[in-house]
């Protein structure tokens, strides 16, 4: 009896169906159908046409048109024939590489603030989380040129410090490295935030009264206790932050010089300056395949270890 009411408990209700079916209806209706969209386009072969919707398949031949050329030249150099020295790797490498870093100094700033408001009284808490979101309220675009402002040569940062007598001349701070990652560290910070102050929020405090009380130090307490418990807010924070970036499209293009071309800004390029939609589509797929694939297998071995330490 016991065992047929187990069984029966076990089977999901029809609330939970719709609960499940709708973001699951919402992420194939617009993720995975213009994910179709963009894998179709990218083995078209344009020749001298300019539609990129040209069908696959010549009924009248009965031959499959794939062209693979889209893919291979993302990886492999026309001109020299090596692999890795183009164009498309150089972008990928750079946008990886630019990503990391926004995710690490994101990290670095936003766990001390999300730490102080999962510590904050509570009645102070709404008005913390309120200002993490603020800068959500206002204008992608607008946020983003008003960094151009800040660290211009005649900008705000320069004049306050040629007032100090810091500085003799203004620095160039805008179209460099370090203003790309101002501005994408400043966009991205309240990704970082949020998944952390919903994990630090929840730690058992008594578990530190155990560290101290067994004679930890205050940081070797938060080393030991506070940041192993806080892992998946780490992980979830650092996806949060690196997938988007790795994309980004804007921030390069308004703070970014020419040596500063991102992933996002070649995409762009290739669909509506080259008018080379098969490449594009295809460049957009491998940096999809790229990112999705490591993270698959990331969270499967993360499920694998979850199971073996229950076991």
């Amino acid at each position: 009896m016991s065992t047929d009411s187990t069984t029966h408990s076990a089977l999901p209700a029809p609330g939970r169906r719709f609960v499940i079916s709708v973001p699951m209806a919402w992420l194939l209706f617009f993720f995975m159908l213009p994910f179709l969209v963009l894998l179709y386009i990218s083995f078209v072969d344009m020749g001298a046409d300019i539609h990129p919707f040209k069908p696959l398949w010549d009924a009248k031949a009965g031959v499959l048109h794939l062209k693979y050329d889209n893919y291979t030249s993302i990886f492999v150099s026309t001109e020299t024939g090596i692999w890795g020295q183009t164009i498309y790797v150089e972008a990928y490498l750079r946008s990886v590489a630019y990503a990391f870093c926004t995710a690490v100094l994101c990290l670095i700033l936003g766990y001390p603030f999300a730490y102080a408001i999962a510590r904050a009284s509570p009645a102070v808490r709404p008005a913390l989380l309120m200002m993490v979101m603020l800068p959500f309220w206002t204008s992608f675009l607008l946020r983003v040129y008003a960094w151009k402002g800040i660290l211009a040569d005649q900008g705000v940062v320069n004049r306050l410090l040629l007032a100090l007598g810091l500085i003799t001349e203004p620095v160039q701070m805008l179209y460099t490295n370090v203003s790309m990652l101002v501005g994408m560290t400043y966009v991205y910070l309240p990704f970082m935030v949020l998944p952390l102050y919903a994990t630090l929020s929840k730690l058992d405090l008594r578990l530190l009264e155990a560290a101290y009380d067994l004679g930890a130090s205050p940081f070797k307490a938060f080393w030991l206790v506070t940041v192993p418990l806080s892992k998946a807010g780490i992980v979830a924070g650092f996806m949060l932050v690196f997938i988007p970036a790795v994309g980004e499209f804007v921030i390069p293009s308004l703070l970014g010089g020419p040596e500063n071309i991102m992933v996002g800004r070649v995409v762009w390029d290739e669909m509506f300056t080259s008018n080379n939609w098969p490449r594009a589509s295809a460049l957009a797929v491998s940096m999809i395949a790229l990112i999705v694939v490591p993270l698959a297998l990331y969270y499967r071995s993360a499920a694998q270890s979850a199971e073996l330490a229950k076991h």
